[in-house]
């Protein structure tokens, strides 16, 4: 499926990862082929040669109210503090705004993982009496959209997409989905997800857990989407417009060359590309866009299912105006993305 966009823009952005607060250290490190990947603990996976992009040091009572915080899974500390942080990056002001305009629509891989097994622990160790009924909240996939929609006060549009490590493009396509039907005039979108040892243990047992250059990571990236006629009225700075979004369900064997053509058509004119999910491990792929400048922030940070955000908020602050990026990302076995970015204003 191929959709033309004229009406999108891009106005604010936010990322959260190994790396820090902000693109900029990513950047950086994908520029010096660096990264801010840690080795697992030993008594997260007994073995040598593998490390994750865990974030460290995030103290989710920066970003609100502690008491709040404490009622919030991780993965939802993540989305609130990254939303609030792209609404001021974005300059929107939630006051002049209609909240009924203002929606979220998120990715998410492993949100809920860890308060499912604090909820189902204290199940299986105590019976009924061991429930915590503030934990079950928690517990599902929406948590971060809803806890970040509560927080910011959002009441338009609100969804949750979990699309294997295309969980963030589909996000992205929802939500952009929406502006074009006329039913917000605000989207933030992306992705985030969480990290914790029960998940590496698990993969590890089901023979999943392998030696890359691109481990798992944890965090997210988050786009404020506007019609292109929101942010002109609000005088907004617009960073990129969005122009085209291709998916495709899969990869038929032996058709794989006209899949990957469908995927990269139109990609001639950008100079940059962004890479997510498993896409970086795809020669047929890499070899459409040889000769234009990578930037794989798996590499750098990590990947999980909903990492995509981080990828599209990296190039979305790397594109000049007028210059066009593309952003691509692959699961195994399907989805894949295709998304066309260009910096500042439509032209």
């Amino acid at each position: 499926m191929k959709n033309t966009i004229t009406n999108i823009v891009i106005t604010g952005s936010s990322t959260l990862s190994a790396a820090g607060t902000g693109v900029d250290a990513i950047q950086e490190l994908v520029r010096s082929g660096g990264d801010a990947l840690t080795a697992m603990p030993f008594d997260v996976l007994d073995a040598e040669g593998y490390r994750w992009g865990k974030i460290d040091g995030f103290k989710a009572s920066d970003f609100m109210p502690p008491m709040k915080a404490r009622k919030m899974d991780r993965c939802s500390q993540f989305a609130v503090s990254m939303a609030g942080l792209a609404l001021k990056d974005a300059g929107l002001d939630l006051k002049e705004i209609a909240p009924e305009r203002v929606g979220i629509v998120l990715g998410s891989g492993f949100c809920g993982v860890s308060n499912s097994l604090e909820f189902l622990t204290g199940y299986l160790t105590a019976g009924v009496e061991g429930l915590i009924p503030m934990i079950f909240p928690n517990t599902v996939p929406n948590a971060p959209a809803s806890n970040a929609s509560i927080e910011h006060g959002f009441k338009g549009p609100n969804a949750t997409m979990v699309q294997r490590f295309c969980s963030a493009e589909s996000a992205f396509m929802m939500a952009c989905r929406f502006i074009e039907e006329g039913r917000a005039d605000v989207i933030i979108t992306g992705g985030t997800d969480e990290l914790i040892p029960l998940m590496i243990k698990a993969f590890a047992a089901m023979g999943q857990l392998k030696r890359t250059s691109a481990p798992f990571g944890e965090g997210g990236g988050i786009i404020v989407l506007e019609s292109a006629a929101h942010a002109a009225r609000r005088l907004a700075t617009v960073k990129a417009s969005v122009e085209m979004i291709t998916t495709i369900g899969m990869l038929v064997s032996g058709r794989e060359d006209e899949g990957l053509d469908l995927l990269t058509d139109g990609a001639d004119g950008c100079s940059l590309v962004s890479l997510s999910g498993t896409a970086a491990d795809m020669p047929a792929l890499l070899q459409r866009v040889s000769g234009r400048p990578l930037i794989d922030t798996g590499r750098a940070v990590g990947r999980s299912l909903a990492m995509g955000g981080t990828a599209m908020a990296v190039l979305l602050a790397s594109l000049e105006p007028g210059q066009q990026g593309l952003h691509l990302a692959a699961s195994p076995a399907g989805p894949c993305y295709a998304i066309c970015l260009r910096g500042g204003p439509p032209v």
